[in-house]
């Protein structure tokens, strides 16, 4: 049983145009002291939903943990371990950074307290892309930050953005061939989202351009030695993100922070429960209760904010995440949590999707998306999407 902590740092320099994260521009919310004072408290008020236990997983995300102090993500890691949330050799412990905004002594820091993964926000390499979305840095304040990485010989990895307005096959190829030239691990392309009417929908490549860029990426990735592990992640075989899979194989986790989202297997189907995402209404909230201590949500949080899974509702996530990663879905996995009865309701439509050549089975004997399976997953996944009544 894996248990990872996520915790969030809601700090920007500036708001990129694509975001819809909880983040707020660096001088427009707490001093980051303050904030991580608020960490420590709602630390203190629900460490006992979890029994303390060395951590498998630690991930600093954002926002952009790397613009406060260096000293204060330390302390964080700190006052996890005083709790009994320790972390060792044995722990992946990533940071966000993005470019320019770490230099040899705040490495230094994050290294000595035991920080061995960097996850960069890099985007792109196209200067004009880069400035479209309102992104502060340049490509090459990138590459200067990725061969301070590499100096110390650090695993770092990065996401590359695509299906940006005006962005061509070739640049995007670029993109990726420069990141693996560069040094990257693990790599995660996300296709740009935005609503109609977003300033960034406007000169999109149309859905059918969309599907060939992310084709295109894949293969020149996998030519390169990455494996697909999940839908959207490509890493070197040994760096997979295991926080990120602890999300997908239905481990439980732990969100700390500013809309932060955890996940307990407390309830006969799981309970999930998240923060509030406006930081006046989070601070106001931790305060109301310090000095209380709590052992489960339902004690602590109103009803708006935690959900007690129902049967149907497991059985879809499981679904849906098992089949998000090349591992693929356990029959076995799948009988034990639920009954045998509702695993064949579940094997009944995968081997219909089997006939269309969108699912197969993997030599682990699961059931895995195949390369068509996986540029058609939201309709796949509507097929393993449950009702009450349904199982």
């Amino acid at each position: 049983m894996s248990f990872g902590i996520y915790v969030h740092i809601p700090y920007c320099i500036q708001r990129c145009t694509y975001c819809d994260f909880a983040t707020y521009e660096q001088f427009k919310i707490l001093p980051p002291q303050k904030y991580v004072e608020l960490l420590f408290e709602e630390i203190r008020q629900k460490k006992a939903y979890y029994p303390a236990r060395p951590l498998d997983t630690l991930y600093f995300g954002g926002g952009t943990p790397s613009l406060i102090p260096s000293e204060l993500i330390v302390a964080i890691i700190q006052e996890l371990a005083k709790h009994g949330f320790t972390t060792g050799p044995q722990t992946e412990v990533t940071i966000e950074i993005n470019p320019a905004t770490v230099d040899e002594k705040k490495l230094a820091m994050y290294l000595s307290a035991g920080v061995n993964r960097f996850s960069v926000g890099a985007q792109t390499f196209e200067d004009r892309l880069l400035k479209m979305v309102h992104r502060e840095h340049n490509a090459q304040q990138t590459l200067d930050t990725l061969a301070l990485l590499r100096k110390y010989g650090l695993n770092f990895s990065f996401d590359i953005l695509f299906a940006l307005p005006s962005q061509t096959v070739e640049g995007l190829q670029r993109d990726v061939d420069i990141a693996i030239e560069q040094g990257a691990k693990h790599i995660s392309p996300y296709c740009l989202t935005v609503p109609e009417g977003h300033s960034l929908a406007k000169g999109r490549p149309i859905e059918d351009d969309q599907v060939s860029m992310f084709e295109i990426i894949s293969e020149r990735l996998q030519s390169r030695g990455f494996h697909q592990y999940e839908i959207s992640n490509f890493s070197l075989p040994g760096y997979e993100s295991r926080h990120n899979i602890l999300y997908w194989a239905d481990e439980e986790y732990w969100g700390l922070g500013l809309s932060a989202h955890s996940y307990s297997k407390a309830a006969p189907w799981g309970l999930r429960y998240w923060n509030l995402s406006n930081i006046n209404e989070y601070e106001k909230q931790v305060l109301s209760l310090s000095g209380q201590f709590f052992t489960s949500p339902d004690q602590q949080l109103p009803d708006s904010q935690y959900e007690r899974l129902d049967k149907h509702q497991s059985l879809t996530d499981f679904c849906h995440t098992s089949l998000r990663m090349l591992q693929g879905l356990d029959p076995a996995k799948l009988t034990t949590k639920f009954s045998p009865e509702t695993a064949e309701k579940v094997l009944k439509i995968l081997r219909r999707l089997q006939t269309h050549n969108w699912v197969q089975i993997n030599d682990k004997g699961h059931w895995s998306l195949t390369k068509e399976g996986v540029l058609i997953s939201n309709q796949i996944f509507a097929q393993l999407t449950f009702l009450e009544d349904e199982i």
